[in-house]
């Protein structure tokens, strides 16, 4: 990703931010040939000094046959974006988008039985916990699980790069900066949010 220095963060909590908020990502490799899976992904933090992601795809993806462990891969996660439009500016100009994303490069470990029992209970957790009745791998009893496993395939990815970009119109001048929040401001829920964002920097 094209980081130039005017949107580049270092905020470790804004990565951990894009990265709950938008866990459905992407994963990357290019072993064979280049390759992408959607997939959960969740920022494993039981040792904040080494972090990792944990996420797991199908046996029976293609990607799954040839990542072994040692392989390099890229985890694409988007958080909130939005267009600009050039007819909010006071002269002319391009239209643009404004997004938050996070690309993280690192090494695959392959999980074993255990922790791939575990990043699942911690998945399953995370989003049924806010269901009416909540089905959490505890109550669909072990035999069940462990039958499903086996169609998974658990990788860890430890990370060697960090990219965290934050375009939110920086490079414009302050009346436009602010049009462009007040425009963001009567559209939908990205584009608001996107202008909350723009709010924060100003600060």
């Amino acid at each position: 990703m094209f980081v130039p220095k005017l949107f580049r963060s270092e905020d470790l909590n804004l990565m951990r931010e894009i990265i709950r908020e938008n866990s459905f990502a992407l994963l990357i490799s290019s072993v064979d040939k280049i390759r992408a899976t959607h997939s959960m992904m969740m920022l494993n933090e039981s040792d904040p000094e080494n972090a990792y992601i944990e996420t797991h795809i199908s046996r029976a993806n293609p990607q799954a046959k040839i990542l072994k462990n040692g392989d390099e891969v890229l985890c694409d996660f988007l958080g909130a974006h939005t267009y600009i439009s050039s007819s909010w500016y006071d002269h002319i100009n391009v239209s643009t988008w404004n997004y938050e994303a996070v690309q993280v490069y690192g090494k695959v470990e392959l999980m074993d039985h255990d922790e791939l029992y575990s990043h699942l209970e911690k998945l399953t957790s995370k989003y049924e916990q806010f269901q009416q009745c909540p089905m959490m791998v505890k109550d669909m009893g072990k035999e069940f699980v462990e039958k499903e496993m086996k169609g998974a395939f658990g990788i860890k990815v430890i990370p060697t790069e960090i990219f965290i970009k934050q375009k939110l119109s920086q490079n414009r001048k302050e009346n436009d900066f602010n049009n462009i929040i007040s425009q963001l401001e009567q559209s939908d829920d990205d584009a608001r949010r996107i202008a909350e964002k723009m709010k924060l920097i100003k600060k």
